[in-house]
């Protein structure tokens, strides 16, 4: 051996690392070998310590390259080598036989980390059944991966990862499977190799889906490693299976945020996939965290990168490489993940309900962490929603509304077609005997092994069902009565301008998706649904009615023939039909507003004869189209004039022998109404029909 000065030159010239190479080797040709004779070979090549950056460093690439492959052989020659007792047996051993390897993730040269994980693949391969304690030496070498590294590099650390997850998955012990998660998001992060960060979120689908086959196996040796190692461990609610899931859940969200499209679409769908299959496993008090640090967390920072993001086409993307109009800027990419991010919260919020309706009767702290019950989650998750419709991206706010039919339409017992589910989960006052069963069972449903994953309430001593879970739902839908109208009065609003570069004029296709949540939605507060909420409501429907359709969308909205209804009239109808039916069906609340109603209603009628401007915007009738004139195009109200008229007179054969009725003189107003009508509309059979009906009497007009 050679040391200090005199081996320098001996360095330069190469043949002093192949007699410490040769020597090396002849260690393993010795039957003899030991753990003494491994320290023996450690010294010799000068593998640890200053040794590595001498020789693994050297700035000569043969010097680095018989370096590597010393170290590399005699790991795995080792590995190869029947040790007695076994290295299954010797976790010491191991570890000190796989450090060298790993000391070389240290080293920035492509060649020497080339060298190191092909030899990890080929202990994959010949040892990975035998790894043991040995795994997270491994698993931190294919993990050391960062995005200073070669593409080639990058491939060849992520083929390893592949064998592991598909081949070793049952053989790595439960600890370490965090750091399998952990590996995989590093590879989903790196941004040299767009396909390796697609597969990588692929990986983690696959092994969220292995904990969820073998949940029982994984959270009986998680807790029994906890309770080995109790004394190093922070007391938490949080049991070790969940803390492994909500590693799955930060890494995939994580990706969310990627600032490539193609990544964070599938880490989105990939994310809400995994919440959606398997979150039943999680205790009540992870959900919390799941909403408050995941989800939540999520929608704030997509909402403010959408915010943010550039209008401006990138110029710097390959000439090879064609982007659809509909994507060719970050602000448009963007609105396409937050678009995905909103609806799968929305998603998840509905069909975890009936666990998320349990939030605040947990006391799960942390520091930093204020959770929050269900209204306040309800309540957030709204002004999400809002904040989306309100944003003039087409597709963000189209989305926004699609969301809120999402978390407002409510999927009824098909035993009992008149069940509210609202009224099940919430425990709503004289029900809550008959409630307690089914919620039971729905608790008991959140784990297939309810003996494995007990929850909270029982590690407690406590009875969820015994427990004052009582919301009020009333205040909830009173939440998304107010979030409707400020959406649909913000939109609505007229222009005060003709300056077509300030305006932003609402789609009909976006009308008629706000005016489809109201029938839901008016089913929930019709019992506290006063004058003052009536007036709201037409005010909305008066502004959006007004609103005209541009020139270029007319072929696609207006309907074939000229006494059809477009699509958003339809809707508008429909919502006025639902009032018309509460009416019918003698509502107690209903009879002082009747008055209100009428007067309303023949507002509409008259659109037929006056049709009603948007602010200052300059319409012009269907017929310019053809010319190419107009740029708005005001909508054909006549056929939604006469739908209404039908409405009033079923109405008022309804209503009219109510003092309310008589007093306000409906009648009167509704033949003037219609004697306004000029003559291309018929309004004749209308006065013979109220002519011919026996209440007329009450009418001093008769």
């Amino acid at each position: 051996m050679y040391h200090g000065e005199d081996a320098l030159p001996r360095v330069r010239e190469g043949t002093y690392f192949c007699e410490i190479y040769a020597k090396s080797m002849s260690l393993w040709r010795d039957r003899h070998y030991g753990v003494e004779q491994w320290d023996d070979a450690k010294i010799a090549l000068q593998v640890d310590g200053s040794g590595t950056g001498e020789v693994c460093q050297h700035p000569h690439q043969g010097m680095r390259a018989w370096g590597a492959e010393a170290v590399t052989a005699l790991v795995r020659n080792a590995l190869q080598h029947k040790f007695q007792p076994s290295l299954e047996e010797q976790p010491r051993l191991l570890s000190m036989l796989l450090a060298p390897l790993q000391e070389l993730s240290a080293i920035l040269h492509p060649d020497i980390r080339q060298k190191q994980l092909e030899c990890v693949l080929q202990i994959l391969h010949n040892n990975g059944e035998m790894l043991n304690e040995g795994w997270p030496l491994v698993l931190s070498v294919i993990g050391a991966v960062t995005n200073d590294q070669t593409e080639n590099l990058v491939r060849t650390a992520f083929q390893s990862l592949q064998l592991v997850v598909a081949d070793f998955l049952p053989m790595i012990p439960c600890s370490c499977l965090q750091v399998v998660v952990e590996v995989a998001a590093k590879f989903g992060l790196q941004k040299q190799e767009l396909n390796t960060s697609l597969t990588a979120i692929g990986l983690l689908w696959n092994i969220s889906d292995y904990f969820y086959q073998n949940r029982i196996k994984i959270a009986k040796a998680l807790n029994q490693s906890q309770q080995a190692n109790k004394d190093n461990t922070d007391v938490s609610r949080l049991l070790p299976f969940d803390s492994l899931w909500m590693c799955v859940f930060s890494s995939l969200g994580e990706l969310c945020i990627d600032m490539r499209p193609a990544a964070r679409k599938s880490a989105g769908q990939t994310l809400f996939s995994t919440i959606s299959a398997h979150g039943s496993l999680l205790q009540h008090s992870t959900w919390q965290i799941v909403l408050w640090k995941v989800l939540f967390t999520l929608l704030e920072h997509v909402q403010t990168l959408s915010t943010t993001a550039s209008t401006d086409k990138d110029d710097k993307r390959p000439a090879n490489i064609l982007i659809h109009h509909s994507r060719d800027t970050a602000a448009k990419q963007w609105a396409e993940t937050r678009v995905l991010t909103l609806a799968g919260v929305a998603r998840v919020f509905n069909m975890k309900r009936h666990i998320l309706q349990h939030l605040g009767n947990h006391c799960y702290t942390e520091k930093n962490f204020n959770p929050g019950d269900f209204p306040k989650a309800w309540s957030l998750l709204l002004e999400f929603i809002e904040s989306s419709a309100l944003c003039q991206n087409a597709e963000i706010s189209l989305a926004a509304l699609k969301s809120f039919q999402e978390i407002l339409h409510i999927k009824q017992d098909p035993k009992d077609p008149k069940a509210d589910e609202w009224k099940l989960i919430f425990h709503q006052k004289g029900n809550s005997g008959d409630a307690s069963s089914g919620d039971a069972a729905m608790l008991r449903s959140l784990s297939t092994e309810s003996e494995k994953f007990p929850q909270d309430d029982e590690v407690d001593g406590h009875d969820p069902m015994r427990m004052n879970t009582e919301v009020d739902t009333m205040a909830l839908w009173n939440d998304a009565w107010r979030v409707w109208l400020n959406i649909g009065t913000t939109v609505t609003t007229p222009p005060e301008s003709n300056d077509k570069r300030d305006i932003y004029i609402p789609s009909q296709q976006f009308l008629s998706a706000l005016m489809q949540i109201f029938p839901a939605l008016y089913t929930h507060i019709k019992q506290k649904f006063v004058p003052a909420e009536l007036q709201r409501l037409f005010t909305v429907l008066q502004r959006a009615l007004s609103v005209p359709v541009h020139s270029d969308s007319t072929p696609f909205i207006m309907p074939v023939g000229d006494m059809a209804l477009t699509p958003f009239q339809e809707t508008v109808l429909g919502a006025i039909k639902v009032l018309q039916a509460e009416v019918m069906s003698g509502a107690e609340n209903m009879p002082h507003m009747y008055p209100h109603l009428f007067e309303h209603l023949l507002i509409f009628t008259e659109y037929a004869v006056q049709p009603p401007k948007y602010g200052k915007l300059e319409t012009k009738s269907l017929a310019a189209v053809k010319s190419k004139t107009a740029d708005w195009v005001a909508m054909n109200y006549v056929p939604f004039a006469e739908g209404v008229l039908e409405v009033v007179v079923d109405l008022y054969k309804t209503t009219a022998k109510h003092p309310a009725v008589i007093h306000s003189q409906v009648l009167e107003k509704i033949i003037k109404c219609a004697k306004n009508y000029n003559k291309d509309v018929n309004y004749l059979p209308l006065l013979a029909m109220f002519s011919t009906h026996s209440l007329c009497e009450h009418c001093s007009y008769h």
